[in-house]
């Protein structure tokens, strides 16, 4: 097998440390990536840290993951060495399923999740992007437009994603108004595609701090969620909210922040349950919906689009020995917005 290394959580309570483990041998139908970057997601903080439950150690996180093909499989006909590629969320689903459409895949049974999952055996560990090298089956991935630089490309695999599928499903545009809750490693990706899919953009963030940075990535409008009188005078005003922060909130406030029709969509995860009001939501025949990732096929999607306007995340770049500090800071939102890992730094 092949030898990997990268940096592993041991243990809810403990720092990631090095570590040195067994990749997979490839089959014929795999790709050998050389990994060069890895964004941090913040949903690596809660896997890491056993936050949501069912996390299995050893752990190497990193869903975002940005390289070069070195090798591949005698039936691998997408992708030739030297590729500029990249690896999301999953790595594998069910093929078989008489319900597969690949549309909906990553709603569906069978889902193979990078990291902190097993694969398709039952027996083999899945370990992620905070490593030098993973091996992929070629319908998991993804392949980056010339003018996307790896670096600051490796977020749009999980933040990219995770709004431009909602934006997308909700059908936000010309003549629609959107607002995107927090201006995070997410949030500033919801602006940008947003505004480019030609939606109205309003940010709605705790404070101003960041208000400058919201109208630069395409905010028109700009708004403090501390303010009460913010909730007053925007009452009844956006098509589509994505809430994308992963804390308790009052979602009843929210709510009524839509129009009659108006969806709210959750992409955020807070760690406790919030409640919500039935009148918060049945007097203008509102929504309140949830959306994770999108598929391979939309994934690439997004890569394209992306290519096409020129969108890339806003990076801080680190080495690897700074994760730690990094998931710290990642928490204390002091980040703009997005870490990402420069992997050479393990060498």
């Amino acid at each position: 097998m092949p030898i990997a290394k990268g940096y592993a959580a041991t243990d809810a309570s403990k720092p990631l440390t090095p570590f040195t483990f067994d990749r997979r041998d490839p089959n014929a139908d795999d790709v050998v990536i050389s990994v060069k970057y890895c964004g941090v997601c913040h949903s690596d903080i809660h896997q890491a840290r056993n936050e949501w439950g069912g996390s299995k150690y050893p752990m190497v996180p990193g869903h975002e993951v940005a390289g070069i093909v070195t090798a591949v499989g005698s039936e691998v006909t997408k992708f030739k060495v030297g590729d500029r590629v990249g690896v999301g969320c999953f790595v594998d689903s069910c093929t078989t399923c008489a319900t597969r459409d690949l549309d909906y895949e990553h709603y569906m049974p069978g889902l193979v999740q990078t990291y902190n999952d097993v694969e398709a055996d039952g027996k083999t560990p899945t370990f992620g992007g905070y490593s030098d090298s993973i091996v992929v089956k070629e319908g998991y991935v993804l392949s980056f437009p010339d003018n996307i630089p790896l670096d600051s490309g490796a977020p749009l695999l999980c933040a990219g994603i995770t709004l431009f599928s909602p934006l997308r499903h909700w059908k936000a545009g010309p003549g629609k108004k959107v607002a995107i809750v927090g201006m995070g490693g997410l949030g500033h990706m919801g602006v940008k595609l947003a505004h480019a899919m030609g939606a109205d953009v309003t940010v709605l963030s705790q404070t101003l701090s960041k208000k400058e940075d919201g109208f630069k990535l395409g905010a028109k409008d700009y708004y403090a969620t501390s303010d009460a009188e913010t909730f007053t005078k925007l009452a009844g005003t956006f098509d589509l909210i994505i809430n994308t922060v992963g804390t308790a909130i009052d979602w009843n406030a929210y709510l009524n922040l839509l129009k009659y029709d108006g969806s709210m969509v959750l992409v955020g995860v807070p760690e406790h349950a919030v409640p919500v009001h039935a009148f918060s939501l049945i007097p203008g025949r509102r929504s309140l919906s949830g959306s994770m990732i999108g598929s391979i096929k939309e994934t690439q999607e997004m890569l394209d689009f992306c290519g096409e306007h020129n969108i890339v995340a806003e990076i801080e770049k680190i080495n690897i020995q700074e994760i730690n500090e990094a998931y710290e800071r990642v928490l204390k939102s002091d980040v703009r917005y997005r870490f990402v890992i420069d992997i050479a730094s393990l060498a």
